[in-house]
């Protein structure tokens, strides 16, 4: 049984240039992933292309060197991590505390149950509940009693 020294040079050939394409798809992939990958990651179009010649230079080696020094988060995630941040804050800020014992208040208390200061105050003609500070009712219209009226008249010109 003889074996063409040909036929063998030829198969050798045809697994060398598969193996070639191979690696060259390999290499290539791992450019574009990492381009679109830092893509993610940042705005910055330097950095974008930076990271991509460093993994087309090194290969292997500057895939891993880009896995270590890429940014931790992706912009999505960036983004909504300030969105939750954001809603938690404003959660906070919602919350009623009594200004005397810094304890939480429901919105619809007129005194605080634990040291008795006093949160709202309620209309004299409707009877819903308004913030202290608050000279006129929202919901009526009436003015607090004792409370001095801003002038509504126009103002009339000094004659000399």
């Amino acid at each position: 049984m003889t074996v063409n020294l040909e036929s063998l040079t030829d198969y050798l050939l045809v697994l060398a240039a598969f193996f070639g394409a191979f690696l060259s798809a390999l290499w290539l992939s791992m450019v574009i992933w990492t381009f679109r990958d830092m893509r993610a990651r940042s705005r910055d179009i330097f950095a974008q292309i930076l990271a991509a010649l460093v993994v087309a230079i090194l290969t292997v080696p500057g895939l891993v060197i880009y896995l270590i020094l890429r940014p931790p988060k992706t912009l999505a995630e960036t983004y909504e991590q300030s969105l939750e941040e954001e809603a938690l804050l404003q959660e906070i800020e919602d919350k009623r505390v009594c200004p005397g014992c810094g304890r939480h208040a429901q919105e619809d208390w007129i005194v605080c149950p634990n040291c008795y200061t006093r949160l709202k105050k309620t209309c004299a003609r409707c009877g819903r509940l308004m913030d202290l500070p608050w000279n006129l009712c929202p919901y009526c219209a009436t003015p607090v009693e004792g409370m001095r009226q801003p002038e509504l008249e126009p103002a009339t010109e000094a004659n000399p």
